[in-house]
C-alpha cells in the first residue's frame, strides 16, 4: 500500500492531463483507486512519496481538479440513499419535516410556534377547554401547555377563567381576535401545503389527504386503546 498522501499527474485516453492530489487517514493504494474511477483507462505518473514527517490533515477528502481550469466547488451532500426511497415511513418523515419547516417559517414571522396554532385550532373546533383537558388531548406536558396558553393570553388570542363549578379548574377560550388570527394562519398553512405538494394536481392531493387521514385514524385509535387502563 502507498502512503496516505498522494500527488501526481494523470491523463485520459484522449491525452488530456490532470493534476491529482489525494489525502487519506489510512494507507491507500491511490493507483488502484484512480484506475478504478477511470474504468481502467487512466495512466498514472506518480510523484515521489511525501516524507513521514509532513503532517497529514485528519480525515480530509480526496480532491481532483483540472490543470487548466479552477476546481469545482464541493459536491452537494444532500443526497437521499436510493434504498430508503422504498420505505414509506422514511418518505412520510422526510416530507413531514419539509412541511413542518415551511409552516414554522410562516408562524415565526407572526411570533408563533406550531403548538400555538394547534391549541388555537383545537379551541376553535371543540370550544372552551380546561387546561388539564387541553394537555391530555394534545398529549402534552401540563407545564408546557401552561406556557403555550400564557403566550396566547399575552397576544389576546385566548382568555382564561375559573370554572364556576370548581374554582380549581381553569377554562381556556378562544377570543374573537384569536379566531381572526386562526383564519389568517389558515392561509399560511395553505401556502405551505402548496409548496410541498406542488408536484401533485388537485385530484392527487385529495387522494393523498384521504390516505393520510385513514392512516392517522388507525394510529389514533391504537393510541386510545393503549391508553385505557
Amino acid at each position: 500500500m502507498e502512503h496516505p498522501v498522494f500527488s501526481g499527474t494523470a491523463h485520459d485516453p484522449s491525452g488530456a492531463r490532470f493534476a491529482v492530489v489525494g489525502i487519506s487517514n489510512v494507507p491507500t493504494d491511490w493507483a488502484q483507486v484512480l484506475r478504478g474511477l477511470a474504468g481502467g483507462d487512466l495512466t498514472l505518473l506518480t510523484a515521489p512519496p511525501v516524507p513521514a514527517s509532513v503532517p497529514v490533515p485528519e480525515a480530509a477528502p480526496a480532491s481532483v481538479g483540472t490543470a487548466d481550469r479552477p476546481a469545482a466547488g464541493p459536491p452537494s451532500l444532500s443526497m437521499t440513499p436510493p434504498s430508503v426511497l422504498d420505505l414509506n415511513a422514511y418518505l412520510m418523515y422526510a416530507v413531514g419535516k419539509a412541511a413542518r419547516r415551511r409552516l414554522q417559517e410562516r408562524l415565526t414571522a407572526r411570533g408563533l410556534r406550531l403548538w400555538h396554532l394547534t391549541v388555537l385550532a383545537l379551541l376553535s373546533d371543540l370550544g372552551p377547554q380546561m387546561k388539564t383537558v387541553l394537555a391530555a388531548r394534545l398529549d402534552m406536558n401540563a407545564s408546557d401547555l401552561v406556557r403555550i396558553v400564557n403566550d396566547l393570553v399575552k397576544t389576546g388570542y385566548v382568555d382564561c377563567d375559573r370554572d364556576p363549578e370548581d374554582r380549581r379548574r381553569v377554562v381556556v377560550r378562544l377570543t374573537p381576535e384569536g379566531g381572526s388570527a386562526l383564519a389568517e394562519l389558515g392561509a399560511d398553512v395553505a401556502s405551505a401545503d402548496d409548496e410541498v405538494l406542488a408536484p401533485l394536481d388537485a385530484e392527487e392531493r385529495r387522494l393523498l389527504s384521504s390516505l393520510l387521514r385513514r392512516v392517522h385514524a388507525r394510529l389514533e385509535a391504537g393510541a386510545r386503546t393503549a391508553a385505557r387502563p
